[in-house]
């Protein structure tokens, strides 16, 4: 196309692509530059979950060393007792780095829990929450599980708005102390 044209409209072309890759390229962050992908667990990306939380967590509501923990345990306890008929975990992936993540666990034969939804601050606001819930809601379902839950806190408004969007259900609320900070944890449902 571009040699049907002008040298001088073939600049001017050129160079307004480049202005627009530019606009929206890696420079800008992620947002609207980049897609994401999903995948499975790559040796690293485990310990990478409990880390990204721990920082995260801390940086974002001041939560202790004591939340690292917990996502450890959680993580070693997929990988320690991992069904690979009924539990996954997706990683999600932009622009060859790591920036979000979800697990699926078997909680019974009929009930699924939703664990350690995690989104990168720089990929937020591109759907990528609600792609890493809806992925597990799928799978789910073809599992044949009959019911999802989930544990969250009050404070984390952005995630419990996914969960809010995709059907789930607040069950039951506890007030507890946990990682430094008096909290209210959530138990959310989701009838499959």
């Amino acid at each position: 196309m571009l040699a049907e044209l002008s040298v001088e409209d073939q600049n001017f072309l050129l160079n307004a692509m480049q202005s627009i890759e530019t606009l929206i390229g890696k420079g800008r962050g992620y947002k609207y530059a980049e897609t994401f992908f999903l995948r499975g667990p790559e040796p690293g990306d485990l310990g990478w979950v409990a880390h990204r939380h721990g920082v995260l967590y801390a940086r974002e509501y001041g939560w202790d060393e004591r939340f690292e923990a917990l996502v450890a345990q959680i993580v070693a306890d997929f990988v320690n007792h991992f069904n690979p008929d009924r539990e996954r975990c997706w990683i999600a992936e932009m622009g060859g780095e790591i920036v979000g993540s979800v697990f699926l666990v078997q909680l019974s034969d009929s009930v699924a829990r939703l664990r350690l939804l995690l989104v990168e601050p720089r990929a937020r606001g591109m759907g990528l929450g609600a792609r890493l819930v809806d992925e597990c809601i799928r799978f789910a379902r073809r599992c044949g599980y009959q019911k999802m839950t989930l544990w969250t806190n009050s404070i984390l408004v952005d995630a419990r708005r996914i969960y809010q969007r995709a059907g789930f259900c607040i069950t039951a609320t506890e007030a507890h102390h946990s990682f430094g900070h008096d909290l209210v944890s959530e138990t959310w449902e989701l009838d499959l």
